[in-house]
């Protein structure tokens, strides 16, 4: 279980542990529940997502497909706080 544990590291330090996470997932098939305020973090790391808004899910599925036609105005409102560029 991952409960925000790269949130508070520096970009760069972040991109070296989340690829370290993404090689151990590959290498001995891992499977890690990764909780994150930050939904291009849970896009970079999970195949499928759940979106919870005060402990309520409002939605969950392919996270390729929840990142670009959200369901719900609260995805889209997470979506759009990621900075670009």
């Amino acid at each position: 279980i991952c409960d925000e544990s790269v949130s508070a590291l520096d970009v760069s330090i972040q991109a070296q542990v989340l690829n370290l996470l993404n090689e151990l997932k590959h290498e001995f098939g891992f499977t890690y529940i990764f909780i994150s305020h930050d939904l291009s973090v849970v896009k970079f790391m999970s195949d499928r997502m759940i979106v919870m808004k005060e402990g309520k899910i409002q939605e969950y599925g392919d996270s390729d497909e929840i990142y670009s036609n959200p369901a719900t105005d609260y995805t889209r409102k997470l979506i759009d706080a990621i900075p670009k560029g």
